[in-house]
């Protein structure tokens, strides 16, 4: 069901919620610093957060943000395109500071995240994003987490917790079951709705791969615009962020991903029997927390579409005061409430 953030407020942010949120926003972030130690390669990058490290996990050498108690229970948090990290920027303090050890990877093709061969694959199929996390989770001896996302993170996020929901505590998705298979996705949609994929036929011709190419930062500040109309982001928050589509997996990855969602590139034969688990539409049975804001200019499902997809503990919150596709950065204090409600489920 949906929640109206005012009766959310009452419900959970009563007097002791209310407090602990209060408190998390003047804390600061832990370093931590566990697990890999930074890149020897040069001098040690910080995000606007914590020191990035750099660890092996399965064909990537991911960069990520490590902060809060080593010992505190982990939380891994997902961005999506075209954002960065830093949509947690102010989720990990909050989190951090409510004891929780806070991991904010790269995914492939975004920031100090590379491929550990010249040979392997660029491939952007949704599955591989969750093997990347689960090759993370590994390589950082995390056995269980609370996972939450948002936009490619949230499907992410879904689909590890439906596929290995022994490694997920909790999930917090935005915009809920995210899940898709390229059956459904080509199935023709109503005419509005094709004209707020436009980006995606776009990517499909040569032309919109060169013009990704050339144009990243416009191309990332208008479908910020877009797809939060109301959010009043400055440059340094603006940039600080698209300079992680620099990458230079970055156009691949990104092309990839709506080509083989539209069924016009191929994506690797060792991921063939994981999507079509996917392509099922497997339930969801670790506790969840989905949300959407009242202003989101992204295409997205309708709440009601997606409710019998989660069969544990679970709740919808709708965030009200005009949030926009960029929840976790728009709105990190519903989010990072969210996530501690979940863990709580």
């Amino acid at each position: 069901m949906t929640i109206p953030m005012a009766h959310d407020r009452r419900r959970l942010l009563g007097a002791a919620a209310l407090g602990l949120v209060a408190s998390l926003a003047g804390g600061s972030s832990s370093a931590g610093a566990q697990g890999s130690q930074p890149s020897p390669s040069g001098p040690v990058r910080r995000s606007a957060f914590g020191p990035l490290k750099q660890i092996r996990a399965g064909v990537l050498d991911v960069g990520y943000v490590d902060t809060g108690p080593s010992d505190g229970p982990p939380a891994i948090l997902l961005h999506g395109w075209p954002y960065d990290i830093h949509t947690y920027a102010e989720v990990a303090p909050l989190l951090a500071s409510a004891g929780y050890r806070v991991i904010v990877p790269y995914l492939r093709g975004y920031g100090t995240t590379r491929f550990l061969s010249d040979d392997a694959v660029r491939n952007g199929q949704q599955s591989v994003f969750a093997t990347d996390m689960i090759a993370l989770m590994d390589a950082l001896e995390i056995g269980q987490a609370v996972v939450a996302g948002c936009d490619w993170g949230a499907r992410t996020a879904c689909v590890m917790a439906a596929i290995w929901p022994e490694r997920c505590k909790a999930l917090v998705s935005v915009s809920g079951y995210l899940i898709g298979s390229q059956q459904a996705n080509s199935m023709p949609l109503p005419p509005r709705a094709e004209l707020a994929w436009w980006y995606q036929f776009y990517f499909a011709t040569e032309r919109g791969r060169l013009g990704y190419e050339a144009n990243r930062k416009d191309f990332a500040r208008l479908i910020w615009q877009t797809a939060s109309p109301t959010w009043r982001f400055d440059e340094a928050t603006f940039e600080r962020t698209t300079d992680a589509l620099m990458n230079p997996d970055h156009v691949a990855i990104v092309v990839g991903n709506y080509r083989w969602r539209l069924g016009l590139a191929n994506g690797e034969p060792r991921n063939d029997a994981l999507e079509r688990r996917l392509a099922a539409a497997p339930v969801i049975t670790v506790p969840s927390i989905t949300l959407e804001g009242d202003a989101n200019g992204a295409p997205h499902p309708e709440p009601s579409s997606y409710a019998d997809k989660f069969a544990g503990p679970y709740t919808h919150r709708t965030i009200e005061g005009g949030i926009g596709h960029n929840l976790p950065q728009e709105a990190p204090k519903a989010f990072a409430q969210s996530v501690l409600d979940a863990a709580r489920f």
